[in-house]
């Protein structure tokens, strides 16, 4: 009796088995890896860590696919990977990995599951020189191996090709705000400091690898050089109209270029003031001298673009700076007209459209398409080397509203809501270059970096406007989807390198890099140290 019991036990064991066998086969096909377009095989699933978003991997992948040496190390709970000189060390538990001897962050590090070690694959790849891309729909990691090419020589401090600045002419640039005094000058400070901050700044940018800096120089209608069609800006001296007692612009040029280092005046084209009103400005100000020319919306006061004599204006209040100064570049932002607002300028379109344009919108954006046309023009005719440029928001417009457009679900876009025809300006080369800022993680689903950096490089294609990218530095540590790691922003370093339309990146802003969040400026000086585009 008994023994039939046992024998019925067994009967039901055996009958499970074969609902359990497709179970495990069906999750270990899930995510799929390939190398240089061979698949790596693994008798254990990868699987996707919830919230940090990282696939990790049995180590079996890293040493019989990626072919490097992996130890493990029961005791701490350790795993040492090496490959090609690179010594990779993980500890379960901890937040950071160390890399060749200096620690990174990390999103999630070695553990062990169902008795197997695994171990996250993007930052094992991509610190052992791999490109990693990820297709969602397909549920596939792609490693690709690359070249890399010897380290960047150290050469003397001060001089061109300061360690961290590449040898090529690819621009590694941070936008210094002035506006609020966010990245320089700190309120309230003498001169002497100021220059002192400056000095301190743009050493610690070019340790890090940056060699071009895009300095504000026009934050609200008003100037940080001595001007005569607007007053001084009230961010270096504490009142606006007031004189500093020195030439900011020009002290911050003559120091950039001793470093070897590329100047472009940033300019605000039409922003007229951060606040609705005129109160604390100066008699000079456009606001208080022409506030025929000024729409008040959104909490700040704005200068019509669709008033020619007002256009002209900003024209040439930059006009002042390219011929006075030696800058490297004019680059303009995104101020144009404001989003998600109501922009006041019927009266305007009545008196100056004259049947051109069959409506509002269309007016609008060939306004500023006469403006930046007439500023390229203005710029090289007298300085043809000066490089002029746009940074754009970064979708131009989405594919549900324009089948030409980015595969993107954003709230606002460039062409609808500022008014801005970047198309246009690349069509027919209104602009040096353009470096639309892409302020999404490479794992938005509604708006996906690596989406609009191939649309970008597609525009940009068999032209002669360059393309850079902006990077989103300051939402490191945010709560957005994709930036809880520094890591984010080496990756779309190393995804923009597959492309040779893409000339560089800068970093918004200065402040986000050299306060380290999340080891952003340790990871980026390593990266420009020994990274080189293929």
């Amino acid at each position: 009796m008994r023994l039939r019991r046992w024998l019925l036990v067994l009967m039901m064991l055996l009958l499970c088995i074969p609902s359990v066998i497709p179970t495990a086969q069906a999750q270990s096909a899930g995510i799929s890896i390939y190398l240089d377009g061979q698949r790596l095989n693994s008798d254990t699933s990868p699987y996707i860590l919830p919230k940090v978003y990282v696939t990790m991997v049995p180590t079996r992948i890293i040493s019989e696919g990626i072919g490097a040496s992996v130890t493990w190390n029961q005791a701490s709970k350790t795993a040492m990977i090496r490959k090609d000189g690179s010594v990779i060390t993980l500890t379960s538990g901890r937040t950071t990995a160390t890399v060749n001897g200096a620690a990174v962050p990390l999103d999630a590090s070695v553990e062990i599951r169902n008795g197997r070690i695994m171990v996250p694959i993007r930052f094992i790849s991509e610190n052992l020189g791999l490109r990693v891309s990820w297709n969602q729909a397909a549920q596939r990691i792609d490693l690709y191996s690359r070249i890399v090419s010897p380290p960047v020589q150290p050469v003397q401090p001060g001089q061109p090709g300061e360690p961290g600045a590449p040898a090529s002419d690819e621009i590694r640039g941070a936008w210094i705000s002035t506006v609020y005094n966010l990245d320089w000058p700190v309120a309230g400070s003498s001169v002497q400091q100021q220059q002192a901050d400056y000095i301190r700044m743009i050493d610690e940018l070019q340790r890090t690898g940056i060699n071009t800096v895009y300095v504000q120089v026009r934050p609200a209608g008003d100037a940080l050089y001595p001007s005569a069609l607007v007053p001084w800006s009230k961010t270096v001296s504490g009142t606006q109209g007031v004189d500093p007692g020195y030439d900011p612009v020009a002290f911050m040029i003559e120091e950039t270029h001793k470093r070897g280092m590329e100047f472009h005046a940033w300019f605000n084209p039409f922003r007229a003031n951060t606040a609705a009103n005129v109160t604390g400005l100066d008699p000079r100000h456009v606001a208080v001298a022409h506030p025929e020319w000024i729409v008040n919306t959104g909490n700040q006061l704005y200068i019509n673009p669709g008033i020619p004599a007002a256009r002209q204006h900003i024209i040439d209040v930059i006009m002042e700076v390219v011929n006075r100064y030696d800058i490297d570049g004019v680059h303009l932002d995104d101020y144009f007209y404001p989003s998600n607002t109501v922009f006041h300028d019927e009266a305007a379109y009545q008196t100056y459209n004259q049947g051109v344009y069959r409506n509002i919108g269309d007016w609008r954006r060939g306004n500023i398409n006469l403006f930046v046309s007439g500023l390229k023009d203005s710029i090289h005719h007298v300085k043809p080397d000066v490089k002029f440029g746009i940074s754009p928001f970064g979708v131009w417009r989405n594919q549900s509203t324009d089948a030409s457009g980015s595969e993107t679900s954003a709230g606002v876009t460039a062409y609808d809501s500022m008014y801005a025809d970047v198309r246009a300006w690349i069509r027919n080369g209104w602009v040096d270059y353009v470096a639309p800022q892409i302020y999404w993680s490479m794992s938005n689903p509604a708006v996906d970096y690596d989406v609009l950096v191939d649309w970008w490089v597609r525009e940009v294609s068999g032209t002669d406007v360059d393309l850079l990218i902006g990077h989103a530095a300051y939402k490191l540590g945010t709560s957005e989807i994709g930036w809880q790691s520094a890591s984010e922003i080496i990756n779309q370093l190393r995804y923009n390198q597959q492309y040779s339309e893409i000339k560089g990146s800068i970093f918004f802003r200065a402040e986000n890099i050299l306060s380290n969040p999340l080891g952003l400026k340790d990871q980026l000086q390593s990266y420009y140290r020994s990274s080189a585009r293929p």
